[in-house]
């Protein structure tokens, strides 16, 4: 099961009214969707869902809704800010079973840049997509997708195809076949070949 588990109230009033009452009583409103079921209002404590939140596994991960003595899986899809504190002040869960594949975007990062023949000569990282959306079993959600530019050389070109997946998943039809990143001449590269051009003219 999920390592994080948010103990969850039900909430009588819902509406902006019922979630301004569940603040004001130190908690986080929420809302359960998913599934065969109907819309849930819930709440849950503050510190909990901060500490959950500042875990780093929270959003875009299966975690275990509990209320009472039942259980549900559910993934947390959405949190929502206040514009100045930046404390939570919402936030959406979706109901999956462990093994239910769901629609997920997952962040991609790059690794050893310092392995790669182009950047070393002066190219630069052009990333085109910072996150990829994939069709993953909930219980399989990985933290990020990782690029290995060991090799990568000026004018050579990372596709979603090429990432490394967790088993039994598979990209979305969006980002079926599209460049995750290339690597590419600089600019300062460009001016040094200009003048090397204009140098050779002159001579």
């Amino acid at each position: 099961m999920a390592e994080i588990v948010l103990n969850v109230e039900i909430r009588e009033h819902t509406g902006t009214g019922g979630a301004r009452d569940a603040r004001r009583a130190g908690k986080v409103p929420g809302v359960l969707y998913g599934g065969s079921k109907q819309p849930v209002a819930i709440a849950v404590r503050s510190n909990e869902f901060r500490k959950a939140l500042h875990s780093g596994k929270l959003l875009g991960h299966m975690v275990t809704l509990k209320y009472g003595e039942e259980t549900q899986p559910v993934i947390a899809k959405d949190v929502q800010f206040h514009p100045v504190t930046d404390e939570a002040v919402h936030f959406d869960l979706y109901r999956v079973d462990e093994h239910q594949l769901v629609r997920i975007s997952i962040p991609v990062h790059f690794r050893n840049q310092e392995a790669s023949p182009g950047i070393k000569r002066g190219g630069t990282l052009n990333v085109a997509i910072h996150e990829v959306e994939l069709m993953v079993p909930a219980d399989s959600i990985p933290e990020e997708l990782v690029v290995d530019l060991t090799g990568l050389d000026i004018g050579d070109a990372v596709r979603s195809a090429d990432l490394a997946l967790p088993k039994g998943a598979q990209l979305s039809a969006h980002d079926r076949d599209v460049v995750v990143a290339s690597i590419a001449t600089s600019s300062a590269m460009q001016s040094e070949e200009a003048s090397e051009a204009e140098g050779s003219a002159e001579a």
